[in-house]
């Protein structure tokens, strides 16, 4: 399966060849917010050299707050294995890794990393890192097999050791409740696609509240809804593997209304810590100065950024997308009086997900204008976190933000020395921290940076081809080894800087 279609296969195709629409004039009062997010930064400037061309410039006096949270990030399924273990109810990711030919080389997440089992030795690792902050995701078929139901204590047990054992070793717990591994019994009556999927992810996160509410700092609801739709409803590549726009965005619009739902639960349960949601964003530039690349950024971006933040932080569907998606799908029927208004109920932080930006032409194409990493969907362009990081400030001025996931597809051995020299992924933290700092100093209220990922692990339909971790993992012995990577970020942490 080609890298283009991998996990964020958005920056290539969120908005199909056809559509070349712009905002209808019903959107006129929110011109402003359809400026593209790069327009902050020269599109036409040269491609960045190689990220090892040339060598890493330390930057004098760079130094984050003291309450700046340096942290890591990991998923259920991607790290914990044990998928049998402690009465674990299946998902869709375990249904969809062993069908024939949809992961390469026939990966599957049954064993992973084996978190599950070596919990105690990576919260160890944690502290060697001196990290200040991990994001997790915690597995809703752990707490409840089919999805609804009784609590398994077991499962729950597990994520409360893994609470405590962070605060333990002062580090704060960001939990995230839904990253893609729905519950396959919910999958078996509709999924998303039904409006009750909303509800019970709402039953189950006031679960999590009640049993976790004063231990954890910061609650996600959704890890990059976008992708699920796409990947998973769109473009057939990720679980539940459906390839149908229709019904594709009556997904997003569930998914939305979970999310809303879930806030209002953690709201009326009086659980601690701060609750949002974590998307996965680009910067979207036209190609070249032509009229027709304009547009066509603005209407990737209206439909790759604006569509997912606007219901969350406006209460709205941003109406060129809106209209785009009632031609193609019965999501605008499913929307029911109060909708929006739970679905724009207060957050108290937006996390942004950063890996490349995305360049359209003037025939709405997808454009490569920097070095890639080993993932072939991913452009290694540091500029374009400090400019959506502004821009989102711009626009949403009142929501304070956290990097949640920002790293790099590398592929790496052992080496004779047993070490990783990963100088490039080196170079990619540096200099994305450095335009993180940089937006801060243009008042930007960004609160941490969470590097995905903490180690190496099952990175979906592309299983173990490629790294993001700072620290790998040897598969077969479940060796943890951490890289030149490692090393330097624990040294970033320790001095707050550079």
């Amino acid at each position: 399966m080609p890298d283009p279609l991998s996990r964020r296969t958005l920056l290539l195709g969120a908005a199909a060849a056809g559509m070349t629409g712009t905002v209808s004039a019903s959107a006129a009062s929110m011109d402003a917010l359809a400026v593209p997010l790069g327009a902050l930064a020269d599109p036409a400037g040269p491609p960045l050299p190689h990220p090892m061309a040339e060598p890493m410039r330390e930057l004098v006096g760079t130094s984050f707050p003291p309450g700046f949270v340096f942290g890591t990030a990991t998923a259920a399924y991607q790290i914990e294995g044990a998928v049998h273990a402690d009465g674990r109810g299946k998902t869709i990711w375990d249904t969809f890794s062993h069908q024939r030919g949809r992961i390469l080389h026939g990966d599957t997440g049954d064993v992973a990393d084996d978190h599950y089992h070596r919990m105690k030795a990576d919260l160890d690792l944690m502290k060697w890192l001196g990290l200040r902050g991990y994001r997790f995701s915690i597995a809703w078929s752990r707490i409840q097999p089919t999805g609804k139901g009784a609590v398994n204590h077991k499962g729950m047990d597990f994520y409360k050791r893994l609470v405590d054992g962070l605060r333990a070793r002062g580090i704060k717990p960001m939990a995230t409740l839904f990253h893609w591994d729905l519950p396959q019994a919910l999958q078996n009556h509709g999924g998303w696609e039904s409006r009750d999927t909303a509800k019970r992810f709402a039953d189950y996160a006031q679960l999590m509240f009640e049993a976790l509410g004063d231990q954890v700092d910061t609650w996600m609801t959704l890890n990059e809804p976008k992708t699920f739709v796409q990947n998973g409803y769109r473009w057939n590549v990720h679980a539940p593997g459906v390839k149908s726009d229709a019904r594709a965005f009556v997904v997003l619009h569930h998914l939305m209304l979970g999310h809303g739902m879930a806030v209002q639960a953690h709201r009326a349960s009086g659980a601690g810590g701060k609750i949002g949601i974590a998307l996965n964003m680009s910067p979207v530039y036209p190609s070249d100065r032509s009229s027709g690349a304009k547009k066509a950024a603005n209407w990737f971006d209206d439909f790759s950024n604006r569509l997912y933040l606007e219901p969350v932080l406006h209460g709205h569907y941003p109406s060129g997308p809106y209209n785009w998606i009632a031609k193609h799908s019965p999501m605008p029927k499913k929307i029911r009086s109060g909708d929006m208004a739970i679905i724009g109920s207060p957050i108290d932080v937006l996390g942004v997900q950063y890996y490349s930006p995305a360049y359209r032409d003037r025939h709405n194409n997808a454009v490569v204008k920097h070095p890639r990493s080993a993932a072939s969907w991913q452009q290694i362009y540091p500029q374009g976190l400090e400019d959506l990081l502004v821009r989102l400030h711009r626009d949403y001025p009142r929501t304070p933000l956290v990097v949640t996931e920002n790293g790099i597809a590398t592929k790496e051995y052992l080496g004779k020395h047993k070490r990783i020299e990963d100088k490039q992924r080196v170079k990619f933290m540096h200099d994305h921290l450095a335009a993180a700092h940089r937006a801060m100093a243009k008042g930007v209220p960004l609160q941490g940076y969470f590097a995905w990922s903490l180690m190496d692990n099952f990175e979906w339909n592309q299983g173990y081809s490629m790294r993001f971790g700072i620290v790998y993992v040897d598969y077969k012995t479940q060796r943890r080894v951490p890289k030149r990577s490692a090393l330097w970020y624990r040294d970033v942490i320790r001095r707050g800087g550079f």
